[in-house]
């Protein structure tokens, strides 16, 4: 158990850097953007940044999935089967890219349209939509990259390639958008960049032969892909609900409180996304040393690391609840170099409202992550689509009938806390919460 728990510290950590490593792309566009071109430019950027919602989750779906099969399969010896299915997750990976650039080349201002452009902010929008999604396949792929050698025993790379991205996209948007004067094209190519350079330092892993996976003729299936992308399901549930909450946060707050209410939102959920990033890391960080556990039949390791997690997400949303009663005037300040009173006010009483939501979420994150890597796809699948889509959507639109802008803020604490509730029944043993027979059928 020593050499256990020394593993859930390492691939934590790392998960959890290397997360807040690739959050700081979004964030680096928010600030630079907010500081450049104010509250007209922030609230642009929030409409458009909703596709990385569903861009990020497909490629978290066949990067975590398939890397949850292949660490599985490796762990049982079956090493044809394990390369076939990283081969199986490439490919589809990149089918997928190319569809995103195809449809940002062709449909970008449709796109804008539907996700709640007015004619004031369309422009923006379509340049940004635009030039991101012809850089979709690296997107996806390097999501892909990430989970693979993750679980090929490199964390500290996996790591490594999300930051690297990160602070090249940081150096990126500052020399695009001040010296070069480029707008928001300049933040929309210095993120595409971003999972480029990720890929060149990925290229590091295969390149130096340390790479246990490898390509291996497949044959093509829509059962072998549901089966391979299966674990990472609710993965992409859970990172496409930031697309669905932003699209309806962001057309409710535009009813009650116009483009200065949608900018303020923005502030609100670029802040949350960092710390979206920490449990995703934790969550990320458990999934191989789950997989592996599971692969091996050891029941025992599933449970602790289970409870670990649990304790550590729990710890972590008290302290970012605390952080933010104490220091949202200062956070919010960072994103309204305007000055803008009523900006201001809007972001900080929407903090206070909706960071009641990461007391529960982490546990919700820690749980889907069980579920997904001991065979219960379904349970994971039915808790992320609740949280994310029909749970969220309902309350929002519930709650703002009575509560206006307040109660689309509370909406995102009351959902989680439901979630949590749904988890802790399907979880069943209320002593330990991971029975024996959740984890080994």
């Amino acid at each position: 158990m020593k050499v256990v728990r020394k593993d859930f510290w390492k691939y934590i950590s790392f998960g959890v850097f290397g997360m807040l490593g690739s959050s700081g792309t979004i964030l680096a566009d928010t600030f630079f953007v907010s500081n450049r071109l104010r509250a007209e430019g922030l609230a642009a950027l929030n409409i458009a940044i909703a596709v990385f919602g569903l861009i990020n989750g497909l490629g978290m779906m066949l990067g975590i999935g398939g890397a949850t099969r292949y660490t599985i399969c490796r762990s049982r010896k079956q090493y044809q089967e394990a390369d076939q299915t990283f081969t199986l997750a490439f490919f589809s990976a990149l089918g997928i890219g190319l569809l995103f650039l195809l449809a940002g080349i062709y449909g970008a201002s449709r796109i804008a349209g539907f996700l709640g452009a007015d004619s004031e902010l369309l422009p923006l929008c379509v340049v940004y939509l635009r030039t991101v999604l012809c850089f979709a396949p690296c997107f996806i792929l390097n999501h892909l990259f990430m989970a693979f050698i993750r679980n090929d025993g490199g964390p500290r790379l996996s790591m490594s390639i999300m930051i690297a991205g990160s602070l090249a996209n940081i150096v990126l948007d500052y020399t695009f958008m001040y010296p070069l004067n480029m707008g928001i094209f300049g933040a929309a190519l210095a993120t595409g960049l971003s999972p480029v350079i990720g890929l060149g330092t990925a290229s590091l892993h295969l390149l130096a032969g340390r790479n246990g996976f490898h390509f291996r003729r497949v044959k093509p299936g829509f059962s072998k892909l549901k089966y391979m992308a299966e674990p990472g399901i609710a993965s992409f549930v859970n990172e496409f609900s930031f697309s669905v909450v932003l699209v309806v946060f962001n057309l409710l707050i535009m009813k009650f409180a116009g483009n200065t209410g949608v900018a303020a939102y923005g502030i609100v959920a670029n802040l949350a996304l960092i710390v979206l990033a920490v449990f995703t890391g934790i969550s990320q960080g458990l999934q191989p040393l789950l997989s592996r556990a599971y692969g091996r039949g050891n029941s025992g390791e599933v449970r602790y690391l289970y409870q670990k997690g649990r304790l550590l997400a729990f710890l972590t949303g008290l302290a970012v609840l605390t952080a933010v009663y104490f220091f949202s005037a200062e956070l919010v300040s960072l994103f309204n170099s305007g000055n803008d009173y009523h900006l201001q006010f809007l972001a900080e009483e929407g903090m206070k409202y909706y960071f009641v939501g990461f007391l529960f979420l982490g546990y919700n994150y820690v749980t889907i992550s069980l579920f997904s890597t001991t065979s219960r796809s379904g349970s994971a699948f039915g808790m992320s689509f609740f949280r994310g889509c029909a749970g969220i959507i309902a309350a929002a639109y519930l709650l703002s009938a009575f509560w206006g802008i307040q109660g689309v803020w509370l909406a995102f604490p009351v959902v989680e806390l439901m979630t949590m509730l749904i988890g802790l029944m399907q979880t069943g043993n209320k002593k330990d919460c991971v029975p024996l027979a959740t984890v080994i059928k």
